[in-house]
């Protein structure tokens, strides 16, 4: 179900270092080198696919942005917010 503004701004304080941006919250990640980043990435991939509910990726050698939304809901859910916490406790 999506969730109204008051719900997204509530969630959103919760993370750390997730941004609202529009209807999508997103995170950028930075690590030493691209294998590292590829490895954090196969994690991300394992943990989304067994939720299924998967990111949009955007890799930039050491630098990766995950962001967040529910398609066939139009916005955010509950969902993003769950895979949100479940990758920064990787």
């Amino acid at each position: 179900m999506k969730l109204t503004n008051k719900q997204i701004r509530t969630q959103v304080a919760t993370l750390d270092g997730w941004r609202l941006r529009g209807k999508r919250i997103s995170k950028f990640f930075v690590f030493e080198d691209f294998m590292q980043g590829v490895r954090f990435l196969n994690r991300v991939a394992k943990l989304a696919e067994a939720m299924n509910h998967h990111p949009d990726i955007d890799i930039r050698y050491n630098k990766i942005k995950l962001s967040l939304t529910t398609h066939d809901e139009g916005g955010l859910t509950m969902r993003d917010f769950k895979l949100a916490r479940n990758i920064d406790r990787m």
